[in-house]
């Protein structure tokens, strides 16, 4: 199983970003990719969320009408709409593949992880 993160970079606050996450290598009709971003010196911490079988959709409270997660299922990828950038945004994002049925808002709840990309909003 392989996941591919892309998308980050350097923005100025106010900008935005799209992070796209495809898997591959996986058989599961039913699953799950969410974002989760680590800043330095901080834990890993969950972002968004969604689930192909359904559709359903998470966001951490901080991102919330911020940011913007959406699926293509054909084609196993997840899609993180970032906009309104600001500092406190600037982690290392990382998208994990739960290959079972429904949400899980914590990173145990993951079984395969990408690579991670960079994300710095400068001020």
């Amino acid at each position: 199983v392989q996941l591919q993160a892309s998308g980050g970079g350097l923005v100025q606050a106010g900008g935005s970003l799209r992070l796209s996450c495809t898997a591959s290598g996986f058989t599961s009709d039913d699953y799950s990719i969410a974002w989760f971003r680590q800043a330095p010196g901080k834990l890993r911490e969950v972002v968004s969320c969604f689930s192909n079988s359904d559709g359903a959709t998470h966001y951490t409270d901080s991102v919330k009408g911020q940011f913007t997660i959406s699926g293509e299922n054909a084609k196993n990828t997840v899609y993180l709409q970032m906009n309104s950038l600001k500092p406190d945004d600037t982690a290392v994002y990382y998208c994990g593949l739960r290959t079972r049925w429904g949400i899980r808002v914590d990173k145990d709840g993951y079984d395969y992880w990408g690579q991670g990309t960079l994300v710095t909003v400068s001020s």
